[in-house]
C-alpha cells in the first residue's frame, strides 16, 4: 500500500509540474522560445496569492483567480517589453534575454520581500481522508482538481474558440497564419497570458501544500517542468501534461524508495535519456529543417 500512497503523492506533484510545463510548450509551439523566466512567473503567482490572502483576507478561490490574473498580465508585459522587440533576432539572443528576465524577477522579489522564506497563509483547512491502505489530504485533492479543471478549460479554449484556432494556426506556420489575416501579435500575447496564468495557479497550489515561499522557489520547479515538457514533446500540450505527471511520479518514487538526495538528479537523468533515445519526446513529432 506504500506504493499506492506514493503514487497519490506523485500525481499531486506531477499535476503542478504539468501546469508549468504547459506554459513552456505553448510558447515554444508558436515562437520557438524556451521561456526560462516561466519558472519565476510561478514564483510570482505564489507571492500574489500570499499578498491577496494576507492583506485582503480572501479565501482559496478568489486568491487563486487573482493570482492567475496577475500572472497573465505579467506574462503579457514580459512578452511585449522583453521578447517582442527581439522576435526577429537569433535564438541565442532570445535565450539570453529569457535568462536575464528570470534573474530580474528573482532579484526584484528578493529586494521587495527579502531573501528569507515567507509562511504562506492557510487558505484551506487540511483534512485527511483514508481510502483503504492509503490516505489523501484536502490539499492534494485541491491540487489534482484544480489542475484537471484548468487543463479541461485549456483544451476547450484551444480547440473550441477562435483564439484557440488562431494559436493552432500560428503554431503550425506563423507566416501563413499572418497572411490569412490572423493577428499574430495578439495571438502570441494570448499564449503568454494563458501559460502564465497556469503557472500562477501552480504557484498558489504549491504555496498551500508546502507553506513556505521565497524569491528563488521557481528555479528548480521551472527546470523540472522544462524537463517534463521535453519528455512529453516540446510544443505538444498533451505531452506536457503526461510529462509532468510522469516526472512527478518518478521524483516521488525516487524519494520514497531510493534516496531523497537523488530526487533532483533523476529528473535531469530522464532529460538526458529522452534526448538520447527519443529527442522529439513521447508525443512530439520529428521535424526536418532545411539548411
Amino acid at each position: 500500500m506504500d506504493f499506492a500512497q506514493q503514487l497519490v503523492n506523485g500525481l499531486a506533484l506531477g499535476s503542478v509540474y504539468a501546469l508549468i510545463a504547459i506554459g513552456y510548450t505553448m510558447v515554444y509551439g508558436i515562437i520557438k522560445l524556451i521561456n526560462f523566466a516561466h519558472g519565476d512567473i510561478y514564483m510570482v503567482g505564489a507571492f500574489f496569492g500570499y499578498l491577496v490572502a494576507l492583506y485582503l483576507k480572501l479565501s482559496f478561490v478568489p486568491s487563486l483567480l487573482i493570482s492567475m490574473l496577475g500572472c497573465a498580465v505579467l506574462g503579457v508585459l514580459i512578452e511585449k517589453v522583453a521578447y517582442k522587440p527581439l522576435r526577429g533576432s537569433s535564438k541565442i539572443t532570445l535565450f539570453i534575454t529569457a535568462i536575464g528576465m528570470s534573474l530580474l524577477l528573482e532579484n526584484a522579489f528578493r529586494l521587495i520581500f527579502g531573501p528569507n522564506p515567507k509562511p504562506f497563509p492557510e487558505l484551506l483547512k487540511v483534512k485527511i481522508y483514508k481510502l483503504g491502505g492509503f490516505q489523501i489530504n484536502s490539499l492534494q485533492i485541491s491540487m489534482l482538481l484544480v489542475s484537471i479543471i484548468l487543463v479541461i478549460l485549456l483544451q476547450y479554449i484551444v480547440y473550441r474558440t477562435k483564439s484557440g484556432k488562431a494559436m493552432r494556426a500560428a503554431s503550425f506556420d506563423i507566416d501563413a497564419a499572418q497572411l490569412m489575416g490572423i493577428n499574430v501579435n495578439n495571438t502570441i500575447s494570448m499564449t503568454f497570458a494563458i501559460g502564465s496564468a497556469l503557472a500562477g495557479a501552480a504557484g498558489v497550489l504549491v504555496g498551500m501544500a508546502y507553506p513556505r515561499i521565497d524569491p528563488y522557489m521557481g528555479i528548480m520547479p521551472g527546470l523540472k517542468a522544462f524537463v517534463a515538457a521535453v519528455l512529453g514533446g516540446i510544443g505538444a500540450i498533451p505531452g506536457a501534461m503526461i510529462g509532468g505527471i510522469l516526472l512527478g511520479v518518478a521524483e516521488t518514487f525516487t524519494k520514497a524508495f531510493i534516496s531523497t538526495k537523488l530526487s533532483d538528479a533523476i529528473a535531469f537523468a530522464i532529460l538526458i535519456i529522452v534526448l538520447l533515445v527519443r529527442p522529439a519526446g513521447l508525443m512530439g513529432k520529428k521535424v526536418n529543417e532545411k539548411v
